[in-house]
């Protein structure tokens, strides 16, 4: 007689429910019946719920009346006797699943010259190894772990092993892969295995920074690591590497001081470095060949070695990352950290996929891995085990390397309890750490009261965001290259624009709570520089005109209420060559121009003088609407070409009794009354910047030509 049994799977897709599917051709008077067979070998009745047509196969769910140990082998029998594993399915992406392995304790190694113990959150794996490899002679050796409660494997090796190179061997639905660890603070070459280091060894004291009381005090100068000193005239010795940021009193073309003395020179607050978490994109063994910003994450514990002047010795990215930090602060200058929690390089080959298949990431409706990051996966941030791995990971940055700031790469896609628990966790470390992101509205699998969102502003008021509205406003949209802004010369915005300047709170008719809530600015690494995108909209105007035009929206960013944040090379400039999205585009698009720098001096001083103008006077620093509401009012200019606007009666806050601040977007003269005819003098015009005055004027100002001016009344 024909055997007419078939192969088919079965899944467990939650803690109660088991999913399987029979493939078609089959007998069509069968109902088809399955049992479960446990380890122990006890047999149990299935009871099928719903059945679905689905073409080629029949879908099946069958309800369980027995708790399933999770780690442990079972089989699926059909009434025929045809048998299939019991796989672990969706039920990794129940609350069920998140409430019984959620596990709060220590994870990674542990290591010591007289032992090392490892640990790994692996709960649906039957069985887990370590593989230590000896870099020497590549000898491998596989140590079983333990699994304790809550999914965790251990193991505790009595031996010296630092320098190993290590990777975990996962079964997972009777499947091998083996994968670095997720926790993992060091790694070889290119991220290939973890390493066992000493992290004591590396270790030093964070410098003494002077206190920042406010974000709003923070002046932001965003920047690559590669593109900051790579440049052949840079001056610097270790060009494109971690150590070239710590290099002082470094200088090029035409003698223009370079690298960290410029920063000091300039003023800012704080860097803000694009990723220096391990990422794909550059071959560390030959990393001249390739460039990318960093957005494709590898490891989230371990330096970019690329950056590193030897990226096959696993410490000499961690040394040369910590002192890069350490001198930069030192120098008074903090340090943010761009951090991509929001997405990996690679799904199928990532730690997290292979460790625990299925869990670390969003699925739509239909089980397919969603997308709303755009690179194929988006992080299931509120998932109780991917929540504390973020938490874990931004705690490692501060505690281990004395981070200042995070970036949060497409916040939006993360969920507010996961937000909210990084700030509440840095605040009872430093509350003065900055947290702020991308908080763009992209479509994920998540409620949208759920998302970290600019709509969901109120729910988390002490981070902070892009402020799109003010980009555009001040600039025209960046994703309409033809489209003028205020600062373009447009003034259809003008009132958007007053918004903008306004700290974009609501009562001003913003999104925001507080003035600290908002980043503004109107260039950063996406999308065209601020000059690229005058080439094409306002290609018509001369050079000069255009430079105004720069020097202009630049103002606006640093004498608004919020959080100024500038792109680097902004101040003299910077041009990718038309290039919008150089992420991968050679040193020749992106690196900083040092000779074009040594170009426009007089330009960089005036920027310089608004940092300066800036941190003078707290009028320009409000922490609260209040503030706002009760000293600054708009002035109603006879030209639409201006905006102008008053901060009244503001001594408490600094050296001036009263401020005055006029923006004005046309060539041709204005005359702006003033609200009273005493002495106001000009600190700013068009050409000079800072806080001694180069003139002084009663009752008007004339305006002439495109540009900013501040005036001040003495107490």
């Amino acid at each position: 007689m024909l055997d007419i049994r078939r192969e088919f799977a079965a899944y467990l897709d939650a803690m109660n429910m088991v999913t399987v599917l029979v493939p078609k051709p089959y007998h069509a008077e069968e109902t088809p019946t399955f049992t479960l067979e446990t380890p122990h070998g006890e047999r149990h009745f299935l009871q099928t719920e719903r059945k679905w047509d689905l073409g080629t196969m029949m879908k099946y769910e069958c309800i369980m009346n027995m708790p399933i140990e999770i780690g442990k082998r079972y089989v699926i029998y059909d009434h025929q006797g045809a048998t299939a594993n019991l796989q672990i399915g969706a039920v990794v992406r129940t609350p069920q699943f998140d409430d019984q392995f959620f596990y709060d304790g220590d994870l990674g190694i542990a290591y010591a010259r007289e032992k090392t113990t490892f640990k790994v959150w692996a709960p649906t794996a039957t069985e887990v190894k370590v593989k230590l490899i000896d870099p020497k002679t590549e000898k491998e050796k596989y140590i079983p772990l333990e699994r304790l409660e809550k999914g965790v494997w251990t193991t505790t090796v009595f031996d010296d092993i630092e320098g190993m190179h290590y990777m975990y061997a996962v079964c997972v639905n009777d499947v091998w892969r083996e994968a670095v660890d997720p926790y993992a603070a060091a790694v070889s070459v290119n991220g290939e295995h973890g390493v066992v280091v000493d992290l004591a060894k590396t270790r030093t004291e964070k410098p003494f920074l002077p206190p920042l009381s406010s974000p709003a005090d923070a002046v932001i100068y965003e920047m690559h690591i590669r593109d900051f000193t790579i440049h052949p005239e840079s001056g610097i010795i270790h060009k494109g590497k971690y150590l070239g940021l710590a290099e002082l009193e470094t200088k090029g073309p035409n003698h223009t001081t370079t690298g960290l003395s410029y920063l000091k020179e300039l003023g800012v607050t704080h860097v803000e470095l694009l990723p220096f978490h391990d990422f794909a994109g550059v071959d560390e063994r030959n990393p001249s060949q390739q460039y990318n910003w960093g957005y494709n994450p590898l490891h989230y514990n371990a330096p970019e070695g690329s950056y590193a002047t030897n990226p096959h010795d696993p410490y000499a990215r961690i040394r040369e990352l910590k002192r890069a930090i350490h001198t930069l602060q030192a120098q008074g200058i903090r340090v943010i950290m761009d951090v991509v929690y929001n997405h990996v390089y690679i799904r199928e080959q990532s730690s997290l996929e292979k460790i625990v298949p299925g869990y670390y990431f969003r699925y739509d409706a239909y089980g397919n891995p969603a997308n709303g990051t755009g690179v194929g996966n988006d992080i299931a941030s509120e998932r109780k085990m991917v929540r504390k791995w973020i938490l874990d990971s931004v705690r490692f940055w501060v505690e281990e390397y004395h981070v200042d700031g995070f970036r949060f790469d497409l916040m939006g896609i993360l969920d507010i309890d996961t937000m909210k628990a990084v700030r509440e966790m840095l605040d009872a470390i430093d509350p003065s750490i900055l947290v702020f992101g991308e908080g763009w509205d992209l479509p994920t699998p998540l409620p949208p009261e759920r998302k970290a969102t600019m709509q969901n502003a109120e729910k988390l008021p002490r981070i902070a965001y892009f402020n799109d509205y003010f980009r555009d406003s001040v600039k025209g949209s960046t994703f309409q290259p033809l489209d003028r802004g205020f600062a373009l010369g447009d003034s259809d915005d003008r009132e958007k624009v007053k918004v903008a300047i306004s700290g974009s709170v609501r009562n001003k008719q913003g999104p925001f709570l507080h003035p600290t809530q908002t980043i503004n600015y109107v260039e950063s690494h996406d999308n065209h520089t601020f000059w690229d995108k005058l080439e094409i909209a306002n290609g018509h105007e001369s050079e000069q005109t255009k430079k105004k035009r720069q020097k202009l929206a630049t103002a606006i960013v640093l004498l608004s209420q919020g959080i100024p944040f500038l792109h680097s090379g902004q101040e003299f400039y910077r041009t990718k060559q038309g290039i919008d999205n150089s992420y991968n585009a050679p040193d020749a698009i992106n690196q900083i121009d040092w000779k074009r720098k040594s170009e426009h001096e007089g330009d960089i001083r005036y920027v310089q003088g608004l940092i300066r103008l800036r941190k003078s006077h707290r009028a320009f620093r409000f922490t609260t609407e209040a503030e706002i509401n009760n000293h600054l009012f708009f002035l109603e200019p006879v030209s639409a070409s201006i905006i102008a606007y008053h901060l009244r009666g503001v001594q408490q806050y600094g050296p001036w009794q009263d401020i005055i601040v006029i923006h004005h977007n046309q060539e041709e003269a204005q005359s702006v009354f003033l609200p009273d005819d005493e002495e106001w003098h000009v600190i700013c015009d068009g050409d000079h910047s800072g806080t001694v005055p180069l003139f002084s004027v009663h009752k008007n100002i004339n305006v002439v030509g495109i540009g900013t001016w501040v005036l001040v009344k003495k107490t």
